[in-house]
């Protein structure tokens, strides 16, 4: 008598995989950086500084591995983008809110971020626009510049040092806010030239 085959395990969805649940990761680990950065003490923003790079690093990984291990999923096309955008700019809000960066830098920037990712997401059906080598030098520059204004520089360094890291941070910030409008300008060119092109 020959036993009955057992029943097939049903498949994995896609979604769960790697690259994916640290995107989700990333995501979750916005409102407990907000919360820390909020207090505004010097302990509170080591531990939001940590928290912060932590989600940074998630973000690099995940590329990484969804693209060596061949398991892009449509999911993490959307939410990695979003969970980017939503870390960057939860933390320039919280530093505009806490006075340390200027309210405009981050309107310009919040602009230019959802706008970007809208228009992308409308040329989504005329071509695929990849992220050019300005919007990855935009990004690292962003995370370098959030960094550097987490930290509590002058209460860890005291004078001159810590007023020095806090001036770098200035610096690269507003480097960070050239590049974003200049990418930004660039993407809509890119836009208007694939849609001019395709004209009937």
């Amino acid at each position: 008598m020959t036993s009955s085959p057992e029943p097939a395990a049903h498949p994995i969805s896609p979604v769960w995989n790697l690259p994916n649940v640290l995107t989700m990761l990333r995501i979750a680990l916005v409102p407990v950086f907000v919360v820390l950065l909020w207090q505004d003490t010097s302990t509170m923003r080591l531990a939001a500084l940590g928290v912060f790079v932590a989600a940074a690093i998630t973000d690099k990984l995940d590329g990484s591995i969804a693209r060596a291990r061949g398991i892009v999923t449509d999911f993490g096309k959307i939410a990695d983008p979003f969970a980017d955008k939503l870390l960057t700019g939860s933390a320039f809000v919280v530093l505009s809110v806490l006075g340390d960066v200027p309210w405009w830098v981050t309107v310009l920037i919040l602009v230019r971020e959802i706008g970007i990712t809208v228009l992308r997401f409308v040329m989504v059906r005329r071509s695929v626009m990849a992220a050019s080598n300005g919007g990855k030098l935009k990004t690292v520059l962003q995370v370098i510049a959030i960094c550097l204004l987490i930290l509590p520089a002058q209460a860890l360094l005291g004078d001159p040092v810590g007023a020095v890291v806090s001036v770098a941070g200035l610096v690269v910030l507003y480097a960070a806010t050239a590049v974003t409008v200049v990418t930004g300008v660039d993407y809509c060119w890119r836009a208007w030239r694939i849609a001019a092109q395709q004209q009937p």
